[in-house]
């Protein structure tokens, strides 16, 4: 079983929540801010449940453990798009990781990796799905380092 938000109220601990039946190996957790979990974004079939910031995303598997998949987008705030847009034209880009107040999802990948090594845990699958070019390559390439370098 597993509480679920509808959608109402600005986060998921303010909105409406109801029991429902999951079948957790055909789970999605999305993690994004804005976007909203629909099917042609998500490319999924079964369950998704949304978490729009890291400590909903650290909360959720803390709680109810791996889903089968996760979906990360890196930019949380809107300090994260400012960043970025800021910087459209030059090159190379880079974020400003160190001088954010809220943590993106590349801070939930680095979560989620340290998690899974000191509980001996493998990795779900993880997907990106950010429109932040550089933030989405960086969630992606720590993912698969960490796969590679701690057999996680």
């Amino acid at each position: 079983m597993l509480l679920t938000w509808d959608g109402s109220g600005s986060s998921p601990l303010g909105g409406t929540l109801k029991l429902m039946i999951v079948n957790g190996n055909n789970m999605m957790l999305w993690l994004d801010d804005v976007r909203k979990p629909v099917k042609e974004m998500t490319n999924h079939d079964g369950d998704v449940l949304w978490v729009k910031s890291y400590n909903e995303f650290v909360r959720w598997i803390t709680d109810h453990g791996f889903p089968s998949i996760i979906s990360f987008d890196h930019d949380l705030a809107d300090e994260h798009y400012k960043d970025l847009m800021g910087q459209i034209g030059t090159d190379p880009i880079v974020l400003g990781y160190e001088s954010y107040t809220e943590k993106t999802g590349y801070d939930c990948a680095k979560w989620l990796v340290q998690y899974c090594d000191d509980n001996d845990l493998k990795l779900p699958e993880c997907r990106v799905h950010s429109a932040n070019p550089v933030g989405a390559e960086n969630i992606h390439k720590f993912l698969e380092n960490a796969k590679k370098h701690l057999n996680i």
